[in-house]
């Protein structure tokens, strides 16, 4: 008799991904010990480069949990280390003490290394988003010391529908709406960070851990009203299944890959077409930016922006809007002020875009 059928599913979703990780390391995947079968290649073990190590973040929740479950199950299969890393923002007494648990669980799993990371939570973007900014440098810390090839986030399809209705609260545009990549990166690592479960409900995770008897830690945060993307899961998205019926994450789902398809293709674009709207000095020239499509224009401007200083996470649709306005409609306006202390402003037919 098999695993059961949540199991199954979170344990191929982490196999192809560990697949892909070796593909792009440019391994040959190390022969099943279950099944025997032979190498891929004429390779040797000891012609093959280190085992590659793949980390888990891992806050004790259903969804990590049953992806590093997966993962200590998977990995060994292939030839890949496993290890794992929660983090500790401290918003909560006893968050240390969590985890420690969660740690202990891990290593319960079979995964090593395991740590656990403290760290101190701003408040530039408000709490979510510091904390957010907070987790991820503490994740890439962690995989420049242990070398890791990458960092498995147990990120869901429920999430994914959420984050796609908060872009379009926004009104960002398409790229807000194309909600978390499967790969992303982090600082000098493009595909770092890896979410194996978007195709996969939170349900799923949940009976997962339940048919293992893991055991799991709801975050009284995720209930808390005074979280948006809470109040969100909670009230928002049951009020649109309720008015449009079941099938609106999937659907938001299904928008978020279009859209990322689509602002892909764009961001391409943009790049192809920067360096024609520079001039010898590295300027932007008006006259060839009103020239382009909008999308297209608003991405170099936006892109240019951020090169400048200003917080991604911070820069608006209205932002780029008003910027592009001092290309489509000139009549000698004064600077804009944008995030991060970054002056746009018209001069001589060129856009400079600085540090005020």
């Amino acid at each position: 008799m098999g695993p059961h059928p949540a199991v199954a599913a979170i344990r191929l979703a982490v196999r192809r991904v560990l697949h892909d990780i070796l593909n792009e390391a440019g391994r040959t995947a190390v022969y099943s010990r279950t099944t025997g079968a032979p190498p891929a290649s004429d390779a040797t073990p000891h012609e093959c480069p280190p085992s590659p190590l793949v980390l888990v973040a891992c806050s004790g929740g259903a969804d990590s949990m049953a992806l590093a479950s997966a993962l200590a199950f998977e990995a060994p299969k292939l030839g890949i280390r496993a290890g794992g890393i929660t983090v500790d923002h401290g918003l909560q007494p006893g968050s240390d003490l969590r985890a420690d648990e969660v740690v202990l669980r891990l290593r319960e799993l079979g995964l090593d290394p395991v740590e656990s990371t403290a760290v101190t939570v701003g408040r530039e973007g408000g709490p979510e988003a510091a904390a957010r900014d907070a987790r991820y440098a503490a994740l890439d810390a962690a995989a420049e010391r242990h070398d890791a090839a990458a960092v498995l986030l147990g990120h869901t399809r429920d999430d994914q529908a959420e984050t796609v209705l908060l872009g379009l609260a926004r009104g960002s545009g398409v790229r807000s709406l194309s909600g978390m990549a499967a790969v992303s990166g982090g600082p000098g690592a493009a595909r770092r960070y890896r979410r194996p479960f978007l195709q996969l409900d939170r349900q799923t995770a949940r009976k997962a851990c339940m048919a293992q008897s893991l055991p799991v830690w709801d975050d009284p945060h995720n209930a808390d009203p005074a979280y948006t993307r809470s109040r969100l899961r909670h009230e928002g998205l049951p009020a649109l299944e309720k008015a449009l019926g079941k099938g609106v994450v999937e659907a938001l789902a299904r928008t978020a890959q279009l859209s990322r398809d689509d602002a892909d293709a764009l961001d391409a674009w943009a790049g192809q077409a920067e360096a024609s709207v520079r001039d010898a000095a590295g300027l932007l020239e008006c006259a060839k930016l009103y020239a382009l499509p909008p999308a297209v224009r608003r991405r170099i401007l936006r892109r240019a922006a951020i090169e400048a200083g200003a917080p991604a996470g911070s820069l608006f649709a209205r932002h780029i809007e008003e910027v592009d306005r001092l290309i489509t409609g000139w009549r000698g306006q004064g600077a804009i002020n944008l995030p991060g202390k970054v002056v746009a402003q018209r001069q001589g037919g060129r856009l400079v875009i600085r540090q005020g």
